[in-house]
């Protein structure tokens, strides 16, 4: 039976060659041959994370998790898989929204601040987060996320720009 090292070398070989699919193939025999083995589960899920492929690298990722007993590495990474998926959510909520009369504008920003607790730099989730409180009117925490995220993001001219649109929309409005 290969050992853990042999399966990843594997699959790093693919990734080299970036066939991300055969890469997963790779950690997910490793995990069938060693399914106590934290670390394969991680890699698998940075690999899926990469193909864009959210639900299974959420998946392995919480069991990494679980096996390692909370390693560091591994719970941001399942913290950063976590906020995008509410960044989906609140994105989806929004474009709903933008059909419909009702505004769920405040269910998006409870999914947006709790991304952003769970991956401080994510700049999407800042600017989504400053859109939905502008929407609802809210301008002075929409400054204040804008703000963050310039911060976070430094070089970002079309944040400097939301910083200024806002800051008109927050004048006229008074």
């Amino acid at each position: 039976m290969m050992k853990p090292e042999d399966y990843m070398q594997q699959a790093y070989r693919c990734i080299l060659q970036n066939d991300f699919e055969q890469a997963i193939r790779w950690f997910e025999a490793a995990i069938h041959a060693h399914p106590e083995h934290a670390e394969l589960y991680y890699r698998c899920s940075i690999t899926h994370a990469r193909s864009k492929h959210l639900l299974p690298a959420l998946e392995y990722a919480r069991k990494a998790v679980e096996l390692s007993e909370g390693t560091e590495e591994y719970r941001l990474h399942l913290q950063t898989l976590e906020a995008k998926q509410l960044i989906i959510k609140a994105k989806l909520l929004l474009e709903q929204s933008a059909r419909e009369t009702s505004k769920p504008y405040v269910e998006a920003s409870l999914l947006l601040k709790e991304a952003i607790r769970l991956d401080p730099l994510s700049v999407e989730a800042h600017v989504m987060l400053a859109l939905a409180y502008s929407d609802l009117n809210e301008y002075r925490d929409a400054l204040q996320v804008l703000q963050d995220a310039i911060l976070l993001d430094p070089q970002n001219g079309q944040l400097q720009q939301m910083l200024q649109e806002t800051k008109q929309r927050m004048r006229s409005m008074q």
